[in-house]
C-alpha cells in the first residue's frame, strides 16, 4: 500500500509555558513509504535494487502546503484539511484559500473561503497556473486529469475581465464558461456595463469565442448583440479588421470612413490600410506605417489620397478633384551612431488637402497655411581639426499662394576652427595667439515651382545650382581690462551654374534677358571689428535696520560698437545701352550677370558703416513671502530691452538707419508673457510721403518718427497654478489657444497617452474644487511708415476649460478680430467621463464650417468599435 509521509518541520514556540503543537509548514513528498506504524521502510530496507517494477505514484510532483491555524490528515478517508491562509504548490499550480481539502483517494483538491460572522466571506481562492490568475468563490481541481470546476470566477483577459458563474477548466490553455460577463469596467462588483456571454470558450492570452451575446448597461439588457462573437486576447500585435465609422454629408450623401485592415507584419514593422467611401462616388484611402528598432531608430510613414466629386454628372457645377498628402517622420537613437545621424520630417502634398479633405481626422488642420519638410544626414569625422558635413533636402509650401520652394539637396561642409599661432599647451592670450580661421562650403540645388507643376518636368527646368565657399579669419582680445575687441576678415567665393546676359533688341525695342547655363564664379571680401563691454549697476533701496519690500534693483547694460568695410566690386557689372530710333544712346542700364543667383550679387558700392547697439536687463530683489527664507527673492523686471542703429560713412544721404527697439518680459509669476517692438526713423517725409535727407526734428517734428510698432501678450490663468513643477512655457504657447481637433472617432483609433495615465481618484466628500484654466493671446500691429497711421492687425484669442464636476468638462476656443469687428473660428466642447465610456460633443456655431459632432463610445481599445457617432456637416455653400 502506497501512502504519503508527513514531514513536520515544526517551529516550536513557548506560549504560556506550553508548547505550541500547530505545524507552521508541512510538506508531503512522494519519495518516502511508511507503513501504518509510521516506520520508514525505505530507510530500513537493505535491498538496494528491487526486481519488482513499482507502480506509478498518484502524484507526479512534490506537493508543498502551508496553513496558519491547522493542517490535519485523516488517514482513513485519505483527506488532508488545511485551514486559514492555506496554500498549495503543485508543479506550476498554486492555490491560496481560506480552506483547502485534498482528497487523495479521488485525486481532488477543493478550495473555498472561510465565513466570519463579522467580515463575512473572506480568503476566497486564488488559482494560479502558467501565468493565468483566476479568483473564484470556490474551486474543485483534479490533480490527475488536471481538470477543474471553478465557481463564480473573475479572470483578467487582456484589457477586459471575464466574470463567470461556472467555469470548466479542460487544461491550462482551454476554459469553457457559462453565464459569464465580459467588461472593461473598474468596478467589478457593480460594472456599469458588460457583454453577457451565455456560453463561451476561452483560450487565455489568445481569444474568446462566444455564442449569443448582448450588451447590458447596469444590468439592463439592450438590443445591441451578436449571434456569435470573437474577442482577440493576444498580448502581441495581431492582424485584424478595422471597423469603419458611418455618417452623412449634405453634398456627398452617406459615407463610411476609416475602415480597413491592420497588418501586424513583424515586431519592427506594421501597416494599416484605411478606406473611405461616399454614395455620390467620392472615395479616399490612406496607408499608415509605424516602424521601430530599439536603440537604433523609429518612425512612421503615411500616405493619404482622396478623389472628390462635387454635384452630379451633367450639372454645370460638376467637378472632380484629387488631393493627396505624404507624411514621414524618422528619428535616430543618439546611442546608435554618435558620429552620424539621419532624421526626417516630411509633410507635403496638395495645397488644398487640409481645406478640402472630407476625412474627419483632418478637421482640426484646415487652418494650416504652410507645409514644410526636411530630410537630413550628417557625419562627423573626429580629429584635429574636426570635419563635418551634412546633406539636407527641404521643402516649403504656402497653401494660400500654392508656391513651393525646395532644395534638392543642400550640402554643407566645414572644417573645425584652427589656431595656427596658439601654444600647444596652456591658454591662448593676446591678439596673436587668438588668431583663428575656418573653412565652410555650402551647395544648393534650389527649385521654385507651383502646386500644378509639382514633380513634373517643368519643375526642374528653372532649378538653380551653386556653391559658396567661406574662409573667415578672426581674433579677439581685451583692452583696458574691461573692453572686449574682436576683429575678422571674410573671404567668400561663389560658384554658380546659372548666369544671365542682357542686350538691347532694336526690333522689339526693349532689353532682353537670356539665361546662360555654365560655370561662372565671383569673389568678395570684407572686414569687420567690434568693441563691447558689460556694465553692472545696483540700486539699493534698503538701509541698515530697515525691511523694505523692494530691496534692490540690478541693471545690466551691454553696449557694443561695430565697424564694417565692404569694398566695391564693380568689375562684375556691365552696361547695356538703349538706342533710340535715331541711333543715339537714350539711356544705360547696369546689371550683373550674377543677378538671380542663389547667393546674391557682389556689392557694387563701397560701404563703410558703424553699428551701435545697447541691450539691457533689469532684475529686482524683493522680500520673500516665505518667512523662513534667508535670502531675498529675485524677480525679472525686463528680460531684455534692446536698441540698435547704424551709420553709413560712405553714403551721401540718409546715413542713419532707423532705430530698432525690442523687448520682452514675464509678469505675474511667469503666467503672462509680453513682447514688444518698434521702429523709430530720424528722417522726415516729403509731401509724397517719401524719406528725405532731413532730420525730422529739423522739419518741425519730434526727434524720431514712429514708423511701426507691435505688441504680443499671452496669459495663462488656472486654479492649479500653485504647482511648482509647472514651467512658464507650459501654457503660454500660441497653439494652446487655437481650437482643438475633436474628432472623437479618431481618438478611439489612435488612443491618446492621457488615457493610459493613472486617473486621480476623485474626492468622496461633497465639497469639490472646480478645476479651470483660461488662456489668452493678444496681438496688435501698428504701421506709419508713409503716414498711414493705421492698425494693420488687432486680435484677441482665448481658450478655456472648466471641469464642472469630476466627470463633466466644458471648453471653448475663439477669438475676436478687433479691427474687422468679427469673431474668428469658434468651437465649443463638452465632454463627459462615463467611467468605462466617453461621451463628447463639439459645436462650431457659425462660419462657413459650422457643424457639430456627437460621440459616445467605450474607452478600451479592444471594444473601441462599440460606439455611436452623429455629425452635422457644414451647410453647402452656394
Amino acid at each position: 500500500m502506497l501512502c504519503y509521509a508527513q514531514e513536520f518541520p515544526v517551529k516550536k514556540e513557548i506560549v504560556n509555558n506550553k508548547k505550541d503543537t500547530i505545524p507552521k509548514s508541512i510538506t508531503i513528498r512522494t519519495d518516502s513509504i511508511l507503513d501504518n506504524h509510521g516506520i520508514n521502510r525505505k530507510e530500513q530496507d537493505s535491498m538496494v535494487v528491487d526486481s519488482v517494477k513499482p507502480k506509478n505514484e498518484i502524484l507526479t510532483a512534490i506537493v508543498k502546503y502551508t496553513a496558519t491555524d491547522y493542517a490535519s490528515f485523516n488517514k482513513k478517508k485519505q483527506k488532508l484539511f488545511l485551514y486559514n491562509q492555506a496554500e498549495i504548490d503543485y508543479g506550476d499550480m498554486n492555490i491560496k484559500a481560506g480552506s483547502i481539502t485534498i482528497d487523495l483517494s479521488k485525486d481532488e483538491v477543493y478550495a473555498k473561503g472561510i465565513t466570519d460572522s463579522i467580515e463575512g466571506y473572506t480568503q476566497a481562492p486564488v488559482f494560479t497556473q502558467g501565468g493565468n490568475v483566476v479568483e473564484p468563490d470556490s474551486i474543485l481541481f483534479n490533480t490527475k486529469s488536471e481538470k477543474a470546476l471553478i465557481y463564480h470566477s473573475i479572470t483578467e483577459q487582456g484589457e477586459g475581465t471575464v466574470i463567470a458563474n461556472v467555469t470548466k477548466r479542460v487544461n491550462d490553455s482551454v476554459y469553457f464558461i457559462k453565464d459569464a460577463k465580459y467588461t472593461t469596467a473598474q468596478d467589478l462588483e457593480d460594472p456599469e456595463y458588460y457583454i453577457k456571454l451565455r456560453k463561451a470558450k476561452v483560450v487565455p492570452k489568445k481569444k474568446i469565442v462566444t455564442g449569443l451575446a448582448n450588451l447590458f448597461i447596469y444590468d439592463v439588457p439592450t438590443p445591441i448583440g451578436l449571434p456569435f462573437g470573437f474577442f482577440p486576447q493576444s498580448e502581441k500585435q495581431t492582424s485584424g479588421i478595422i471597423i469603419p465609422s458611418f455618417g452623412e454629408q449634405n453634398d456627398r450623401g452617406y459615407f463610411l470612413q476609416n475602415g480597413g485592415y491592420y497588418f501586424a507584419i513583424s515586431d519592427y514593422f506594421d501597416l494599416a490600410i484605411y478606406g473611405d467611401y461616399y454614395t455620390n462616388g467620392s472615395y479616399g484611402f490612406r496607408a499608415e506605417n509605424t516602424y521601430a528598432v530599439r536603440y537604433k531608430f523609429r518612425g512612421n510613414l503615411s500616405f493619404r489620397y482622396e478623389n472628390l466629386i462635387t454635384s452630379e454628372r451633367g450639372f454645370p457645377d460638376y467637378a472632380r478633384n484629387t488631393i493627396y498628402n505624404l507624411r514621414w517622420s524618422h528619428s535616430q537613437d543618439s546611442k546608435a551612431n554618435p558620429s552620424s545621424r539621419f532624421s526626417a520630417s516630411v509633410n507635403l502634398g496638395s495645397s488644398t488637402y487640409y481645406r478640402n479633405s472630407l476625412n474627419q481626422i483632418n478637421t482640426g488642420n484646415f487652418l494650416n497655411n504652410t507645409l514644410a519638410s526636411s530630410v537630413s544626414y550628417s557625419k562627423t569625422f573626429q580629429g584635429e581639426p574636426q570635419v563635418n558635413f551634412s546633406v539636407t533636402a527641404t521643402h516649403s509650401q504656402n497653401t494660400n499662394t500654392e508656391q513651393i520652394n525646395m532644395t534638392l539637396p543642400t550640402f554643407q561642409g566645414s572644417v573645425g576652427r584652427i589656431y595656427p599661432l596658439a601654444p600647444k599647451t596652456g591658454s591662448k592670450k593676446g591678439i596673436i595667439q587668438n588668431i583663428n580661421l575656418q573653412y565652410s562650403v555650402r551647395g544648393e540645388n534650389r527649385i521654385q515651382t507651383t502646386d500644378s507643376l509639382f514633380f513634373k518636368k517643368e519643375m526642374f527646368d528653372d532649378a538653380r545650382t551653386g556653391f559658396q565657399h567661406a574662409i573667415p579669419l578672426a581674433t579677439n582680445f581685451k583692452i583696458f581690462k574691461y573692453f572686449s575687441v574682436s576683429a575678422s576678415t571674410n573671404y567668400n567665393e561663389v560658384w554658380t551654374f546659372n548666369t544671365i546676359n542682357k542686350y538691347y533688341d532694336p526690333e522689339e525695342e526693349k532689353i532682353v534677358t537670356e539665361d546662360i547655363k555654365g560655370f561662372d564664379s565671383f569673389r568678395t571680401y570684407n572686414f569687420s571689428t567690434s568693441l563691447g563691454t558689460t556694465i553692472y549697476g545696483m540700486f539699493n533701496f534698503e538701509k541698515e535696520g530697515e525691511d523694505r519690500a523692494i530691496k534692490a534693483i540690478r541693471h545690466v547694460m551691454r553696449p557694443s560698437v561695430s565697424y564694417n568695410i565692404n569694398p566695391a566690386f564693380d568689375k562684375y557689372y556691365e552696361t547695356v545701352e538703349v538706342i533710340n530710333a535715331d541711333g543715339q544712346t537714350e539711356s544705360e542700364v547696369e546689371f550683373s550677370r550674377f543677378e538671380g543667383g542663389l547667393f546674391g550679387v557682389p556689392g557694387k558700392n563701397f560701404s563703410s558703416s558703424m553699428g551701435i547697439s545697447v541691450s539691457n536687463n533689469l532684475e529686482a530683489k524683493v522680500r520673500d513671502k516665505d518667512s523662513t527664507a534667508t535670502e531675498p527673492k529675485k524677480i525679472v523686471l525686463l528680460n531684455n530691452l534692446n536698441f540698435s542703429t547704424s551709420y553709413n560713412f560712405a553714403g551721401d544721404s540718409l546715413q542713419w538707419s532707423p532705430v530698432r527697439m525690442s523687448g520682452g518680459t514675464q509678469l505675474f509669476n511667469n503666467k503672462m508673457s509680453v513682447n514688444f517692438g518698434a521702429t523709430l526713423d530720424p528722417y522726415a517725409l516729403d509731401n509724397n510721403n517719401n524719406r528725405i535727407d532731413k532730420f525730422n526734428i529739423n522739419n518741425g517734428g519730434s526727434l524720431f518718427r514712429l514708423t511701426s510698432a507691435n505688441l504680443t501678450m499671452s496669459y495663462s490663468l488656472s486654479n492649479k497654478d500653485n504647482k511648482k513643477d509647472q514651467g512658464p512655457e507650459a501654457s503660454n504657447r500660441p497653439e494652446d489657444v487655437l481650437p482643438k481637433n475633436l474628432d472623437f472617432a479618431n481618438q478611439q483609433i489612435n488612443a491618446s497617452e492621457e488615457d493610459n495615465e493613472e486617473e486621480e481618484k476623485p474626492s468622496e466628500l461633497f465639497n469639490y474644487k472646480i478645476p479651470w484654466n483660461l488662456r489668452l493671446a493678444y496681438a496688435v500691429n501698428y504701421n506709419n511708415s508713409r503716414r498711414q497711421n493705421e492698425i494693420s492687425s488687432h486680435s484677441l484669442m482665448f481658450s478655456g476649460d472648466v471641469e464642472l464636476s469630476p466627470k463633466w468638462s466644458v471648453g471653448v476656443s475663439s477669438g475676436y478680430d478687433l479691427k474687422n469687428q468679427g469673431f474668428t473660428y469658434t468651437q465649443f466642447r463638452f465632454e463627459r467621463d462615463l467611467l468605462s465610456w466617453r461621451m463628447s460633443f463639439s459645436w462650431v456655431p457659425f462660419s462657413a464650417r459650422s457643424s457639430w459632432n456627437f460621440f459616445i463610445g467605450i474607452k478600451s481599445s479592444i471594444l473601441k468599435d462599440l460606439k455611436y457617432e452623429k455629425r452635422r456637416q457644414p451647410d453647402q455653400q452656394l
